[in-house]
């Protein structure tokens, strides 16, 4: 639900305009004019404005330009409403900064659209601007697993690699790729409260072991959970050992209640798990881990994912990708 807020003079269009937005799932702040809109509008901290021009005290441009100015309103995406055609219209609101200008009589569907699109382009412009100071405390975070356990250093980084390539090749949005980035980076996070003696033992772990070493994936959640900007990495770290078929930990998930980020996340994990050297085994060829994908699909895998990133390393190998 985003917050809107709405500025229109005509009264039954206003009241239209404000209960297609409701009806979308939108909290509406409906104003008669755009002095009244600019007076609540730190107040109200919208996530977008919708405005027509011609409006009384203070008129549509002015809003914008008012709006613009502010230091809370410079991203906030800005859309005229409005009977006003002319070229010159549209050129000087563009200069202003205008992100949408949609015409009367509007289609309440246009008008939806107009908004979904620009909340989501928002979104994806605040996560890469603070992408940088989220990569740092990332960074760190990693650093500290990696100095307890050298083969997670590398490990994730891998991991990241295949990850960011099945991503794409899902089609995932900008958004879900700043995410996949520094999830994928994090997934293991958990692994910084693993005693040494088995986070880095040289042969198979015991049962009573391998129920510490599962422990990291709760860890790992109650490290991120509290840090706001990292929190949307917690289903990579949670959910990359559940299982298709409901076997897996910690939760025993099954089919698509586990969350996508860790369907993703097992099946690149499983891959370099099994294709690079571990202290316990010796990589396997790549074709021979591929089959294993291929027969644990729907099993172990997401099968239309696992299918995705077989045919992803397949040409790969071949030279075509």
């Amino acid at each position: 639900m985003a917050k809107v807020l709405l500025t229109e003079d005509e009264d039954s269009l206003r009241l239209m305009t404000r209960t297609v937005l409701e009806l979308d799932g939108h909290q509406v702040f409906a104003y008669a004019n755009g002095q009244l809109a600019l007076d609540a509008f730190e107040e109200v901290n919208p996530d977008v404005v919708v405005s027509d021009i011609s409006m009384p005290l203070l008129d549509g441009f002015g809003l914008l330009d008012a709006v613009r100015r502010l230091h809370t309103g410079s991203v906030v995406p800005f859309l005229f409403l409005t009977a006003r055609s002319e070229h010159e219209d549209v050129r000087f609101a563009r200069s202003l900064g205008v992100d949408d200008y949609l015409f009367k009589p509007y289609d309440a569907e246009e008008l939806l659209e107009a908004v979904r699109t620009r909340l989501e382009r928002r979104r994806v412009i605040e996560l890469f601007e603070s992408r940088q100071a989220h990569i740092q405390t990332i960074i760190m975070l990693a650093k500290l697993v990696e100095a307890r356990d050298e083969y997670t250093g590398d490990h994730v980084q891998r991991v990241q690699f295949l990850a960011m390539e099945l991503g794409l090749a899902l089609g995932w949005t900008p958004e879900a790729m700043v995410i996949l980035e520094y999830g994928s980076l994090l997934h293991d996070i958990g692994k910084i409260a693993i005693p040494e003696a088995i986070l880095n033992k040289p042969g198979k772990l015991t049962p009573e072991e391998f129920a510490i070493m599962r422990t990291h994936t709760i860890v790992g959640e109650k490290i991120l959970r509290d840090i706001s900007h990292l929190r949307r990495a917690v289903p990579y770290v949670r959910h990359h050992h559940e299982r298709w078929d409901g076997t897996g930990y910690p939760d025993g998930l099954a089919g698509e209640d586990i969350p996508l980020e860790g369907r993703l996340m097992a099946i690149v994990d499983f891959f370099d798990a099994l294709a690079s050297e571990r202290s316990y085994h010796h990589n396997m060829p790549v074709e021979q881990v591929l089959s294993l994908i291929r027969e644990n699909a729907g099993k172990h895998f997401d099968p239309i994912m696992a299918d995705v990133f077989i045919s992803l390393q397949e040409a790969k190998r071949l030279g075509q990708a």
